[in-house]
Protein backbone atom coordinates (compact mmCIF):
# COMPACT_ATOMS: atom_id res chain seq x y z
CA UNK A 1 0.00 0.00 0.00
CA UNK A 2 1.38 3.56 -0.86
CA UNK A 3 2.42 5.25 2.37
CA UNK A 4 1.82 9.10 2.89
CA UNK A 5 3.94 10.68 4.91
CA UNK A 6 2.50 13.29 6.96
CA UNK A 7 4.53 16.12 8.77
CA UNK A 8 3.72 16.65 12.33
CA UNK A 9 3.63 20.59 12.57
CA UNK A 10 3.58 22.27 15.93
CA UNK A 11 0.55 22.02 18.83
CA UNK A 12 0.27 18.17 17.82
CA UNK A 13 -1.43 18.47 14.59
CA UNK A 14 -0.94 16.67 11.73
CA UNK A 15 -0.32 18.21 8.10
CA UNK A 16 0.16 16.54 4.84
CA UNK A 17 2.96 18.08 2.75
CA UNK A 18 2.34 19.36 -0.44
CA UNK A 19 4.58 16.00 -2.36
CA UNK A 20 2.21 14.04 -0.27
CA UNK A 21 -1.02 15.71 -1.86
CA UNK A 22 0.40 15.53 -5.35
CA UNK A 23 0.91 11.59 -4.70
CA UNK A 24 -2.38 11.26 -3.72
CA UNK A 25 -3.70 13.07 -6.32
CA UNK A 26 -1.85 11.43 -9.06
CA UNK A 27 -2.89 7.90 -7.51
CA UNK A 28 -6.81 8.98 -7.31
CA UNK A 29 -5.90 9.46 -11.04
CA UNK A 30 -4.57 6.08 -11.34
CA UNK A 31 -7.13 4.34 -9.31
CA UNK A 32 -10.21 6.51 -11.49
CA UNK A 33 -8.78 5.21 -14.63
CA UNK A 34 -8.38 1.59 -13.96
CA UNK A 35 -11.75 1.56 -12.27
CA UNK A 36 -13.70 3.56 -15.55
CA UNK A 37 -11.85 1.08 -17.58
CA UNK A 38 -12.74 -2.23 -15.44
CA UNK A 39 -15.93 -0.98 -15.26
CA UNK A 40 -16.50 -0.72 -19.29
CA UNK A 41 -14.98 -3.97 -19.64
CA UNK A 42 -17.16 -5.80 -17.25
CA UNK A 43 -20.38 -3.93 -19.10
CA UNK A 44 -19.06 -5.08 -22.59
CA UNK A 45 -18.43 -8.76 -21.48
CA UNK A 46 -21.49 -9.06 -19.05
CA UNK A 47 -24.01 -8.43 -21.69
CA UNK A 48 -25.54 -6.17 -19.38
CA UNK A 49 -27.88 -3.84 -21.13
CA UNK A 50 -28.36 -0.58 -19.25
CA UNK A 51 -31.36 1.02 -17.36
CA UNK A 52 -32.38 1.83 -21.33
CA UNK A 53 -32.39 -1.87 -22.55
CA UNK A 54 -34.42 -5.08 -22.19
CA UNK A 55 -32.01 -7.42 -20.50
CA UNK A 56 -31.73 -4.64 -17.43
CA UNK A 57 -30.99 -6.08 -13.85
CA UNK A 58 -29.97 -3.96 -11.34
CA UNK A 59 -28.85 -6.29 -9.25
CA UNK A 60 -26.41 -7.93 -11.85
CA UNK A 61 -25.68 -3.81 -12.25
CA UNK A 62 -24.91 -3.27 -8.22
CA UNK A 63 -22.52 -6.77 -7.98
CA UNK A 64 -20.65 -5.42 -11.60
CA UNK A 65 -20.11 -1.54 -9.76
CA UNK A 66 -19.21 -3.34 -6.66
CA UNK A 67 -17.14 -6.26 -7.54
CA UNK A 68 -15.02 -3.71 -10.27
CA UNK A 69 -14.41 -1.93 -6.82
CA UNK A 70 -13.40 -4.57 -4.63
CA UNK A 71 -11.39 -5.62 -7.68
CA UNK A 72 -9.46 -2.32 -7.47
CA UNK A 73 -9.00 -1.64 -3.94
CA UNK A 74 -7.41 -5.14 -3.56
CA UNK A 75 -5.07 -3.57 -6.40
CA UNK A 76 -4.14 -0.84 -4.94
CA UNK A 77 -3.64 -2.28 -1.30
CA UNK A 78 -0.94 -4.61 -3.99
CA UNK A 79 0.75 -1.52 -4.92
CA UNK A 80 0.10 -2.27 -8.38
CA UNK A 81 -2.36 0.47 -9.51
CA UNK A 82 1.11 3.03 -11.00
CA UNK A 83 1.76 4.63 -13.86
CA UNK A 84 2.06 1.64 -16.29
CA UNK A 85 -0.85 -0.16 -14.78
CA UNK A 86 -3.10 2.60 -15.63
CA UNK A 87 -1.37 4.88 -18.25
CA UNK A 88 -3.01 8.25 -17.98
CA UNK A 89 -1.12 9.72 -20.47
CA UNK A 90 -2.38 7.33 -23.50
CA UNK A 91 -6.01 7.86 -21.97
CA UNK A 92 -6.73 10.78 -24.06
CA UNK A 93 -8.78 11.83 -27.06
CA UNK A 94 -5.73 11.67 -29.57
CA UNK A 95 -6.40 7.87 -28.54
CA UNK A 96 -9.62 7.49 -29.75
CA UNK A 97 -8.28 9.28 -33.38
CA UNK A 98 -5.24 6.61 -33.35
CA UNK A 99 -7.47 3.64 -32.64
CA UNK A 100 -9.72 3.96 -36.14
CA UNK A 101 -6.30 5.01 -38.11
CA UNK A 102 -4.90 1.73 -36.62
CA UNK A 103 -7.87 0.17 -37.82
CA UNK A 104 -7.67 1.07 -41.12
CA UNK A 105 -4.30 0.47 -41.50
CA UNK A 106 -4.79 -3.32 -40.63
CA UNK A 107 -7.64 -3.61 -42.69
CA UNK A 108 -5.44 -2.11 -45.86
CA UNK A 109 -2.22 -4.79 -45.07
CA UNK A 110 -4.99 -7.74 -44.38
CA UNK A 111 -5.98 -7.01 -48.15
CA UNK A 112 -2.25 -6.92 -49.44
CA UNK A 113 -1.31 -9.91 -47.11
CA UNK A 114 -4.47 -11.92 -48.74
CA UNK A 115 -3.73 -10.92 -52.30
CA UNK A 116 -0.22 -12.00 -52.17
CA UNK A 117 -1.24 -15.56 -50.84
CA UNK A 118 -4.00 -16.07 -53.29
CA UNK A 119 -1.31 -14.67 -56.11
CA UNK A 120 1.97 -16.58 -56.04
CA UNK A 121 2.95 -14.27 -58.74
CA UNK A 122 3.29 -11.75 -56.59
CA UNK A 123 6.39 -11.07 -54.91
CA UNK A 124 7.73 -11.22 -51.57
CA UNK A 125 11.07 -9.89 -50.08
CA UNK A 126 11.04 -10.26 -46.43
CA UNK A 127 13.41 -8.36 -45.01
CA UNK A 128 14.79 -6.79 -41.54
CA UNK A 129 14.90 -3.19 -41.05
CA UNK A 130 15.18 -1.29 -38.04
CA UNK A 131 13.29 2.43 -37.52
CA UNK A 132 13.39 4.82 -35.19
CA UNK A 133 11.34 4.93 -32.24
CA UNK A 134 10.93 8.50 -30.81
CA UNK A 135 8.47 7.74 -27.87
CA UNK A 136 9.89 9.19 -24.86
CA UNK A 137 8.12 6.62 -22.24
CA UNK A 138 8.36 2.50 -22.10
CA UNK A 139 4.26 2.38 -22.70
CA UNK A 140 4.53 4.17 -26.25
CA UNK A 141 7.38 2.00 -27.28
CA UNK A 142 5.48 -0.80 -26.03
CA UNK A 143 2.09 0.74 -28.37
CA UNK A 144 4.28 1.64 -31.18
CA UNK A 145 5.91 -2.15 -31.14
CA UNK A 146 2.37 -3.85 -30.55
CA UNK A 147 0.90 -1.37 -33.14
CA UNK A 148 3.33 -2.43 -35.96
CA UNK A 149 3.00 -6.51 -34.79
CA UNK A 150 -0.95 -5.66 -35.00
CA UNK A 151 -0.18 -5.16 -39.01
CA UNK A 152 -0.25 -8.02 -40.80
CA UNK A 153 3.13 -8.16 -42.76
CA UNK A 154 4.91 -6.70 -40.00
CA UNK A 155 6.51 -7.97 -37.26
CA UNK A 156 8.59 -6.31 -33.85
CA UNK A 157 11.28 -8.41 -32.88
CA UNK A 158 12.92 -6.35 -30.75
CA UNK A 159 12.55 -3.14 -29.29
CA UNK A 160 15.59 -0.52 -27.75
CA UNK A 161 15.78 2.65 -26.27
CA UNK A 162 15.75 4.29 -29.47
CA UNK A 163 14.75 1.96 -32.01
CA UNK A 164 12.80 -1.48 -33.32
CA UNK A 165 13.84 -3.70 -34.96
CA UNK A 166 11.10 -4.90 -37.92
CA UNK A 167 10.47 -7.59 -39.82
CA UNK A 168 8.64 -6.93 -43.11
CA UNK A 169 7.24 -9.22 -45.49
CA UNK A 170 7.36 -7.11 -48.65
CA UNK A 171 9.47 -3.78 -49.78
CA UNK A 172 5.72 -1.76 -49.32
CA UNK A 173 5.36 -3.24 -45.57
CA UNK A 174 8.78 -2.36 -45.09
CA UNK A 175 8.34 1.63 -46.30
CA UNK A 176 4.93 1.89 -45.21
CA UNK A 177 6.87 1.76 -41.20
CA UNK A 178 9.95 3.48 -42.54
CA UNK A 179 7.79 6.49 -43.21
CA UNK A 180 7.67 7.40 -39.47
CA UNK A 181 3.62 8.38 -40.04
CA UNK A 182 3.04 5.63 -37.36
CA UNK A 183 5.46 6.45 -34.76
CA UNK A 184 4.27 10.31 -34.82
CA UNK A 185 1.62 9.58 -34.47
CA UNK A 186 2.12 7.26 -31.36
CA UNK A 187 4.45 9.72 -29.96
CA UNK A 188 1.28 12.50 -30.49
CA UNK A 189 -0.42 10.08 -28.05
CA UNK A 190 2.23 10.27 -25.19
CA UNK A 191 2.01 14.69 -25.45
CA UNK A 192 0.11 16.45 -23.00
CA UNK A 193 -3.52 17.52 -23.69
Amino acid sequence: MPVYDPVAAPGGHVTVGARCVAQLRTDMKHIISVYLFLLAAWTLWSGLSWPWGEHFEPLVAVMGVLSTALVVFIAWRMDVVDHEGAPLQLTTFRTLAYIPWLAWEIVKANIDVARRILDPRLPIGPRMIRVPASQTTEIGRVVYANSITLTPGTVSVGVNDDNIEVHALTRGAAQGVETGDMDRRVARLEGPD
